[in-house]
């Protein structure tokens, strides 16, 4: 079993920036592709960023490219989303979640993440 917690999230003015964390337990760790999704009041849950086990790739959304960047720690079970040139429209609940199958892509689907975090609230204000 794995267990996800995400922190950083607040309320930042638009054009700033915050730095989410989520910590990992389990031994195998390093070996997940890692994700972030958001879901914003009344929509679905959409793909943000997601990384390889090695962080040797990395995929976005079209809407954070640019300005989102994602990284892992595998000594310190954490993959972070550095968040630039934040817009009221980044305003939503981000999830960090665990695709433990081996692959060589980087899912955006939701449904190919095992486990998921309990999520934290970013509100970006105008």
């Amino acid at each position: 079993q794995v267990q996800l917690v995400e922190s950083g999230g607040g309320l930042v003015q638009a054009g700033g920036s915050l730095r989410l964390s989520c910590a990992a337990s389990g031994r195998t760790f390093s070996s997940f592709v890692m994700g972030w999704f958001r879901q914003a009041p009344g929509k679905e849950r959409e793909f943000v960023s997601a990384i390889a086990w090695s962080g040797a790739m990395t995929a976005y959304a079209d809407s954070v490219k640019g300005r989102f960047t994602i990284s892992r720690d595998n000594a310190k079970n954490t993959v972070y989303l550095q968040m630039n040139s934040l817009k009221t429209e980044d305003t939503a609940v981000y999830y960090c979640a665990a695709d433990q199958t081996t692959r060589w892509n980087l899912p955006s689907n939701s449904h190919a993440y095992d486990y998921w975090g309990q999520g934290t609230q970013v509100t970006v204000s105008s």
